[in-house]
């Protein structure tokens, strides 16, 4: 029980807390910003579900890379996830998905 109370003390500090920067003096506050992605493969089907919690418009576009080197890799185009909206991204290749990501552009 010693040994679980002194552990947080014996931490170095990064592990011990998460901080954030303060804006500086006069600078407005970061607003939150980006949709929430759910990326799933289907073999060679990929969907993305991105849902916005935020007042500003996020625009989202999957990108999908391909296993096989003459499997053409693609980059979908972007969609409109505005808020409190939940959008559908999907792409695939013939073959094998290597990686498919999201990504986010205001």
């Amino acid at each position: 029980m010693l040994l679980a109370l002194t552990l947080p003390l014996a931490l170095p500090q990064e592990a011990a807390s998460h901080t954030t920067t303060a804006p500086r003096a006069g600078e407005p506050a970061p607003r939150p910003f980006g949709a929430a992605c759910r990326t799933a493969v289907d073999g060679s089907s990929v969907t993305a579900y991105c849902h916005n919690p935020y007042p500003e418009t996020d625009h989202v576009a999957l990108h999908v890379e391909c296993e096989r080197w003459w499997d053409i890799d693609t980059d979908g185009p972007r969609a409109e996830a505005g808020p409190a909206q939940t959008v559908r991204l999907t792409g695939r290749c013939w073959k094998e998905v290597r990686s498919a990501w999201v990504s986010h552009r205001k």
